[in-house]
């Protein structure tokens, strides 16, 4: 019951700040879940693109939409491009030790941070 409710309170924080400033899944959920929770990366990993499975996002997307900040047309097609590349990224990183995909997501997450810290 406790792991339940941690869960839960994991999933509103990551759900409040994806409405708020776009974030979630990747930034929060996955290191939560590996080092929280003791989930290996590949664990985490398939337990939060598990959450796209349904409509999670739809109550803050709606928000956006009804004030005018959703392209369509745009998140369209970076959807098609996402089932696509969520299907070779997963496939890539099955193959790939913890330890390795541990350092690929560290990386990412830190280029994404540097960039956004000093670059305009």
């Amino acid at each position: 019951m406790t792991d339940i409710l941690l869960y839960l309170i994991l999933g509103l924080a990551a759900g409040t700040l994806s409405g708020l400033i776009g974030i979630g899944g990747g930034i929060i959920i996955v290191p939560a879940l590996v080092f929280l929770f003791g989930l290996s990366q590949h664990q985490a990993q398939g337990t939060t693109l598990a959450l796209f499975v349904p409509p999670i996002g739809l109550l803050a997307a709606w928000t956006y939409y009804s004030r005018g900040y959703v392209n369509l047309k745009i998140a369209a097609f970076v959807c098609m491009g996402f089932f696509v590349g969520g299907l070779l990224g997963a496939r890539i990183a099955t193959g790939l030790s913890n330890i390795v995909l541990q350092k690929i997501f560290g990386a990412a997450l830190l280029l994404v941070a540097l960039r956004m810290l000093f670059f305009k």
